[in-house]
């Protein structure tokens, strides 16, 4: 997949079967139109063409633009649209400029000016341009004009809820991590940076691998304790089981709070890496014990619990 960030440097693309978005979380809802795009693209002879917007276009217009947390990084995006196949993704600069286009000024001076399309597929709530007048009635009108076919695609239903990433954004928050990684197609991950901690885990036989979130927009569920599996370059790219706390150990000291993972079968130094955390599954919220002790057994009956919720995932 070809990676175009400069719209004055775009190749001329042959048959361009587009599609625009934000495209976080590339979940089944997107899947589908990423289907449906290699498919007319394979039926044409032509090229496969995603649009998406960086920053998130939220950022920009909404009024509080720090409550705003995505599912996916840019740089996440554009692997998961990769690993999916796409011939070429256009990330375009989301300012206030852009943002201020009319919808007819987005079809004209920016989709057709730019992409000549042979087909533009949106999904079935898909607005673009200023207010969000733009809608599929209007890019049918500009498509007669400049002929270029436009196709609408409907609602991707699972288990009869219409997939968004605001509602596995909702799901992700409510610890429902298996409904949220069913919409997504894939476990919800993230990666960190390991840093050292007061390695009080270590002195009960729980050592954990304390983690700096990289991207401060990233979204980060709700505190508790999660069944996870970890991988990274420091761990051989080898797929480890894992238990995770996030929250602010109350039984420890309850001020900061913190993400640790605790690596099953695995007690090397890994400090100062970064590793990926792929979720499965909630185990529990936050408790405060009368010690370490009482601790320590919580800790023994819950790497017993995510052993066993994690082989359902081989």
């Amino acid at each position: 997949m070809k990676v175009h960030y400069d719209l004055t440097q775009l190749p001329p693309f042959k048959n361009a079967i587009i599609t625009m978005g934000a495209f976080d979380g590339v979940h089944r809802g997107h899947q589908q139109i990423i289907n449906r795009l290699k498919h007319l693209a394979q039926k044409v002879e032509g090229e496969t063409v995603i649009i998406t917007f960086h920053p998130h276009p939220r950022k920009i217009i909404s009024s509080i633009p720090g409550e705003i947390k995505q599912l996916t990084s840019l740089t996440e995006r554009i692997q998961l649209l990769e690993n999916a196949g796409i011939d070429h993704l256009v990330v375009v600069n989301f300012n206030y400029h852009f943002s201020n286009l009319t919808a007819e000024q987005y079809v004209e001076d920016f989709l057709v000016a730019n992409f000549h399309p042979h087909t533009v597929i949106i999904g079935y709530d898909h607005r673009f341009g200023n207010k969000r007048n733009g809608d599929f009635n209007l890019l049918m009108k500009y498509g007669a004009q400049y002929h270029f076919e436009v196709e609408e695609m409907n609602e991707q239903l699972v288990e009869g809820e219409i997939v968004s990433s605001t509602l596995i954004r909702n799901y992700l928050l409510e610890k429902n991590i298996p409904k949220a990684n069913d919409l997504l197609g894939y476990a919800y991950f993230f990666e960190g940076f390991i840093v050292r901690g007061n390695q009080i885990g270590r002195t009960i036989g729980f050592p954990t691998a304390n983690l700096h979130i990289n991207d401060e927009e990233k979204l980060i569920p709700s505190n508790g304790v999660y069944a996870v599996k970890v991988t990274g370059e420091c761990l051989q790219h080898k797929m480890y089981d894992g238990m995770m706390n996030i929250g602010v150990r109350p039984t420890v000291d309850g001020q900061k709070k913190v993400i640790e993972v605790n690596i099953f079968e695995f007690d090397a130094d890994i400090y100062e890496n970064n590793i990926t955390v792929f979720m499965y599954d909630f185990i529990r919220g936050e408790v405060k014990f009368d010690g370490l002790e009482g601790l320590k057994g919580q800790l023994n009956q819950d790497r017993i619990t995510a052993s066993n919720l994690l082989k359902q995932y081989p």
